[in-house]
């Protein structure tokens, strides 16, 4: 296990993380790693991954990206607002989730970085893992909880348990609250772009690469705003119907990993190759799987308008350069996938209770908010919306490291 630390307190971040940790399994010799970007109050918040292939140069861009996303929610001048943006942080273990092995990989590994979680790091569901199995493994591997060490942070800290349980607990037409409010982020990013360009909801076609907790949800807020899902990608292959698809059939049809049962498919239904999502005639497009889905080589095939990042670095920066030039915009993750995160902690730390409407409501504004101001700012400046939001997040660090230092 290696580590390394840098940056005095008060500083702003330097390239290299504060703390990068590998793991090595003493069973499997699968690997895992945890990255600490930045602390803020002494806690950092990212999730925990896994799938086969994963990288440390993968975790540490993560990890980034969550410093990012978490200072973009800071707002220094709201004094009724409990919740302070923390550090960045992600986990990743490099071992596929549908493996055998694979809790007990991911059990041992919550016991070699126990010290971490109970300490510093926040930590929850990402790629590859759902909350449920991620505590039941915490729980196996001696955790009182995978958010622990905030909760020296908390006024009261049962009560602020007892809603975040309340919250995780509520459903929304069978489907769990913490699986939407996510998705819920993403459409709205969708909407302000499209309103921004006055373009009407109503049969605006979208395309969706992963059919998941990010992109089911995703998919289903679209549909019910007007749009028409045409395009839905899964580990199996691309699902297609250019009249669009059943999004509610759909959705009832996957499996815990994301993947649609085929006998579920109208007869209209068309069964692509699993790449076919992204040349798919749509104005919108949402990559909600894995990393670095879109590259050089293949964005010469993509014909949408709008690019909405639900996963996290799903497009190269090549490919977003290239994509620039030929006028398609790119909605960066920092932004736009950052929803579920602040809803974590807005209900944990009392600014919203565990209520659906509620929920949905705040990530809708604050989402939109951040998408609006970003936009403005790329064209202000002739920037990108990535270059905006980058822009955006350093303001806002800077305000943090005012107020708290770099990991104090």
């Amino acid at each position: 296990m290696s580590e390394s630390e840098s940056g005095p307190p008060g500083a702003s971040p330097p390239g290299a993380p504060l703390i990068s940790l590998t793991w090595t399994d003493h069973v499997t010799g699968r690997q895992g790693f945890l990255v600490v970007d930045r602390l803020v109050r002494g806690v950092a918040s990212g999730g925990l991954r896994m799938r086969r292939g994963c990288t440390l140069d993968e975790v540490t861009g993560l990890a980034r990206g969550m410093t990012m996303k978490e200072a973009l929610h800071f707002d220094a001048d709201d004094p009724k607002v409990r919740y302070v943006p923390l550090g960045g942080a992600k986990g990743g273990i490099d071992c596929d989730p549908r493996d055998p092995g694979a809790y007990g990989v991911l059990v041992r590994f919550l016991r070699a970085t126990r010290p971490y979680i109970e300490r510093f790091w926040t930590t929850g569901e990402d790629l590859g893992l759902t909350q449920d199995l991620v505590d039941r493994a915490a729980a196996e591997a001696g955790l009182v909880s995978t958010v622990q060490a905030v909760h020296p942070l908390l006024d009261d800290e049962r009560e602020a348990r007892r809603r975040l349980a309340d919250a995780f607990a509520v459903r929304v037409d069978g489907i769990g609250l913490d699986a939407l409010v996510g998705g819920c982020g993403v459409a709205e990013s969708a909407l302000a772009a499209l309103d921004r360009a006055g373009t009407a909801y109503e049969g605006v076609r979208v395309g969706v690469q992963g059919f998941g907790t990010m992109g089911g949800a995703t998919a289903r807020f679209l549909s019910r705003a007007g749009l028409k899902i045409v395009a839905v990608a899964d580990v199996r292959g691309t699902i297609a119907h250019p009249g669009g698809l059943d999004v509610e059939a759909l959705l009832a049809a996957r499996d815990t990993y994301g993947t649609v049962d085929r006998t579920a498919l109208r007869p209209a239904d068309r069964e692509l190759p699993g790449d076919a999502w992204l040349s798919t005639d749509a104005e919108v497009l949402v990559p909600a799987a894995v990393s670095y889905a879109v590259g050089a080589g293949n964005q010469a095939g993509i014909k949408a308008r709008w690019i909405v990042e639900a996963a996290n670095m799903p497009v190269l920066p090549e490919a977003e350069e290239r994509l620039a030039r030929r006028g398609i915009t790119v909605l960066p993750d920092v932004v736009v996938n950052s929803g579920t995160n602040a809803w974590w902690w807005w209900t944990l730390f009392g600014d919203i209770g565990p209520d659906a409407d509620e929920a949905f409501d705040r990530t809708r504004r604050a989402v939109r908010g951040l998408v609006d101001g970003m936009l403005e700012r790329a064209e202000a400046d002739g920037t990108t919306p990535r270059v905006a939001a980058h822009a955006m997040a350093a303001d806002r660090l800077a305000a943090v490291d005012r107020r708290y230092g770099w990991y104090r």
